[in-house]
């Protein structure tokens, strides 16, 4: 029997269905972005792509992690 996923990853499944992107495409633009601090790239999810606060916390904090 499998853990339930915690922290951040959590999120993921519903992000990948109400923004109709896969998680690696979101990593992928977070890393491209030329923003580096937490906050600044969790308003420019916000901002410029729709993605409400605590999904664009998730995928940035996971990001960042794994960097």
């Amino acid at each position: 029997m499998t853990a339930p996923v915690k922290g951040p990853a959590s999120y993921f499944p519903s992000i990948e269905k109400k923004y109709g992107r896969p998680i690696a495409e979101w990593k992928d633009l977070i890393r491209a972005s030329p923003l580096t601090k937490h906050m600044e790239l969790v308003s420019w999810l916000k901002t410029d792509h729709g993605l409400g606060h605590g999904h664009a916390n998730a995928l940035v904090a996971h990001t960042l992690a794994e960097d």
